[in-house]
């Protein structure tokens, strides 16, 4: 009876030292996560801002919504699009999905 309970003893004695090593796998996990998908977003993101805050009068851009115009105004937090001859919108700057390229330097 007594050796049933040392050994009982000796297990418990090393389960406890295995605690930090059970939390090894959820940081490594959570590692994982932020450079696969946290990391890449948060650049993105970025990139998109400083897109949005670099448009000029003349830059040709789509929309989020599948649109492509040409900026022909600008306000602090909207722009003006022409899409077409004379059919001007007025939007929310960050609905511009990216740039389409130049105006003037692309044939349409």
């Amino acid at each position: 009876m007594i050796g049933i309970a040392h050994a009982m003893g000796e297990a418990g004695a090393q389960g406890q030292g295995g605690g930090f090593m059970s939390l090894v796998p959820l940081i490594l996990m959570f590692v994982i996560f932020y450079f696969l998908l946290i990391r890449p977003q948060q650049k993105k993101a970025k990139e998109h801002r400083e897109l949005i805050t670099n448009l000029k009068k003349g830059d040709r851009v789509i929309t989020s919504g599948g649109l492509y115009g040409v900026v022909t105004g600008l306000d602090d937090t909207t722009i003006t699009l022409e899409i077409a001859e004379k059919v001007r919108v007025k939007m929310v700057r960050a609905n511009v999905a990216g740039l389409a390229g130049r105006g003037s330097s692309e044939k349409e």
